[in-house]
């Protein structure tokens, strides 16, 4: 099976990371870069869904024309 964590516009791969990082200090989660095995599914979890809220509130705004 093909990996699925990839981002669709390849370009935008170090931004995400970045993201990733910025979020997961944001909330508490002690994300560092190489293996994470030592935090829980709820940590990364936690990480992923707030990018997710935040990409959206983010577009919600470009949609609204309030940027």
């Amino acid at each position: 099976m093909p990996s699925r964590n990839r981002a669709e516009v390849p370009q935008a791969k170090e931004a995400l990371n970045k993201f990733k990082y910025e979020v997961a200090n944001e909330i508490g989660v002690p994300l560092k870069q190489g293996y994470n095995g030592d935090l829980t599914s709820y940590q990364n979890g936690s990480v992923g869904g707030m990018m997710v809220k935040k990409m959206i509130a983010e577009q919600e705004k470009k949609m609204s024309g309030q940027q």
